[in-house]
């Protein structure tokens, strides 16, 4: 695998691990609110997505790291000041949303790479799927 092709996988590995941080913390700030069952549904498809997306690094040799980045911090800090102002209600779906979107485009630029191979495309064509179901059921949410 091209050394490309490993960057993007570790930016999206990191990217599933920063998300799930964020909805932990929404999830135990949101205990007896109608958004606890999405909070604890998006934990576990970007629990699953970072799991994939190990296993392929660790199949190339990269190193796997568990802890995120700096932008884990930042969203459990966000999700916990929502929580103090009783934004993780259903007025915080549009928002999940819009961030879950960004989530697929990045899926979606590395899927128009030709550098993965096959085995790899098919995980992250797994990996978006689960993504945009999560958008549909929230859109549900919302509607």
């Amino acid at each position: 695998m091209s050394h490309d092709l490993l960057e993007d996988l570790k930016a999206l590995h990191t990217a599933a691990i920063d998300a799930r941080s964020g909805y932990e913390e929404a999830r135990d700030d949101a205990e007896g609110r109608d958004t606890r069952p999405l909070f604890q549904e998006l934990i576990a498809v970007h629990t699953k997505n970072a799991d994939d997306l190990s296993h392929i690094l660790q199949r190339s040799g990269a190193p796997v790291g568990e802890d995120g980045s700096f932008m884990a911090a930042v969203n459990r800090t966000v999700m916990s000041v929502r929580s103090l102002f009783g934004a993780l209600g259903e007025g915080v779906v549009p928002a999940l949303i819009e961030a879950e979107k960004h989530n697929l485009a990045r899926y979606d630029d590395v899927l128009k790479s030709e550098e993965a191979p096959p085995d790899v495309r098919e995980v992250l064509a797994t990996n978006r799927e689960r993504l945009e179901a999560a958008i549909d059921r929230m859109r549900a949410l919302k509607a």
